[in-house]
């Protein structure tokens, strides 16, 4: 059995999440990275939260996405840089989302 979600209902989701701590410009961020994703691969992608919880985390900046990984960084350019060598990052209007790594 399949229900088909929308992105306000996905990003609703993440956000309601007890054991996440999403904002809803990160929620619908990722929603619409994993949209644009189905679209550019022509296949479904199961929405699973639990999953993304575990697979991606959200911060305020590059420099403390960056931090969490390795030492101190200066600039925002630099810290995102290193991230976007690494992997997936996602930005919007209040912060950057990281596919762990």
């Amino acid at each position: 059995m399949k229900t088909e979600m929308n992105t306000y209902e996905c990003a609703k989701a993440l956000t309601h999440d007890d054991y996440a701590n999403w904002t809803r410009s990160g929620a619908f961020a990722l929603v619409e990275y994993l949209e644009q994703m189905e679209e550019d691969c022509g296949t479904q992608i199961e929405f699973d939260p639990v999953a993304l919880r575990c697979e991606f985390s959200e911060y305020d900046t590059a420099i403390e996405a960056a931090e969490a990984y390795t030492s101190e960084f200066t600039t925002e350019d630099s810290a995102l840089e290193y991230l976007e060598n690494q992997t997936t990052v996602i930005n919007h209007a209040n912060g950057i989302l990281v596919q762990d790594f």
